[in-house]
């Protein structure tokens, strides 16, 4: 039976670890109120996905690929704009270079990254969603910055996921109601709330968002983590 952790960086980051070792970060922004982690803490990357170009989410993005020599994932333009703005190898960057875009699956050492739609803004591109399965078969659904849509219940059914990374803050993103719904449609086992209290204008705690999943979609377990704590996942 494969483990997964799933460590909350703050804000929309995380740091997921599997089964095996291989080490993914996604939305990496360090340089927060809330971040006790920097760039020294990283070791080692297998895939840097960014959902988006709002600094708040591009963060230290092309730092880990420099550091790391881990694999650039983002939509065309953003990939195309980091590689060149930061000098990352087009061999560091998904698909030769030219980055992917949304329904697009990358398989890189036996972990698949499918990109899904996000509604947000963005100046490159189009903003994003990633369903992750790693190599055991732990499927992690993080929905980047979005509001609620429809189409989330046909990515759950498609996807079986096992936990769902979810934005509450309002503002930017889903309020707390909204990402109940949200995951009411997405239908994961687990799902972790994200995109709060980083600012004074952001919802700043989980306990309507949990209250209101736990009537909505009772059978989902809220995992609330603190920055830089870890969830370790069992398959």
């Amino acid at each position: 039976m494969g483990k997964t952790t799933i460590k909350w960086l703050s804000h929309a980051g995380f740091q997921i670890t599997s089964n095996s070792g291989k080490i993914l970060y996604i939305d990496p922004w360090f340089e927060n109120p809330l971040s006790s982690f920097g760039l020294d803490d990283v070791k080692e990357a297998t895939l840097v996905l960014v959902t988006h170009d709002h600094f708040d989410h591009v963060g230290q993005a092309a730092d880990i690929v420099k550091k790391s020599g881990g694999l650039l994932v983002a939509n065309v333009e953003t990939a195309r704009r980091l590689q060149s703005d930061s000098h990352i190898p087009a061999e560091k960057v998904c698909y030769f270079g030219y980055g992917m875009n949304i329904g697009g699956n990358l398989l890189y050492e036996g972990i698949s990254v499918t990109m899904t739609q996000a509604f947000h803004s963005t100046t490159t591109g189009a903003p994003c969603g990633y369903v992750v399965k790693l190599e055991d078969g732990t499927t992690i659904y993080h929905a980047g910055d979005t509001g609620i849509f429809d189409t989330m219940k046909t990515i759950g059914e498609l996807h079986k996921i096992d936990v769902a990374l979810l934005p509450i803050g309002s503002v930017f993103t889903m309020d707390p109601l909204q990402a109940a719904w949200a995951t009411k449609m997405l239908s994961p086992k687990k799902v972790i709330p994200m995109h709060y209290k980083t600012f004074p204008i952001l919802v700043q705690d989980t306990k309507e968002f949990a209250e209101i999943t736990r009537r909505e979609a009772p059978g989902v377990e809220v995992v609330v983590l603190d920055p830089g704590q870890g969830y370790v996942f069992s398959k």
